[in-house]
């Protein structure tokens, strides 16, 4: 069974930064991605980054792309998601996602998901 435990969220102001963690356990292979997506009340789960566990493959949306940055350890079975310059738009629960056979961006294509942590940016 993989579980996905994250931590991180809180509130920031506008320009600041965070770091959020996710960490794995249980047993998952190479061929898994993961991922990191965002949802903000009344809105759809939208796709913030993603990369492969083992390769170093990334994927970022516009929206994030330049100010946010996803990697992992693979040795510790963890993966981050650096967000730098935060605006108000980024306000969102951020989840963690593992198990994609392949490096997408829509939730269905991601099998394991965390609880998600509350990411609050003010203006």
């Amino acid at each position: 069974q993989v579980r996905l435990v994250e931590s991180g969220g809180g509130l920031v102001q506008a320009g600041g930064s965070l770091r959020l963690s996710c960490a794995v356990s249980g047993r998952t292979y190479s061929n898994y991605a993961m991922a990191w997506f965002r949802q903000a009340p009344g809105k759809e789960r939208e796709f913030v980054a993603g990369i492969g566990w083992i390769a170093t493959s990334t994927n970022y949306p516009d929206s994030v792309k330049g100010r946010f940055t996803i990697s992992r350890d693979s040795v510790k079975n963890t993966m981050f998601l650096q967000m730098n310059s935060l605006k108000p738009e980024d306000t969102a629960i951020y989840y963690c996602a593992a198990g994609g056979l392949r490096l997408g961006t829509r939730p269905n294509e991601y099998g394991y998901w965390g609880q998600g942590t509350q990411v609050t940016v003010s203006s």
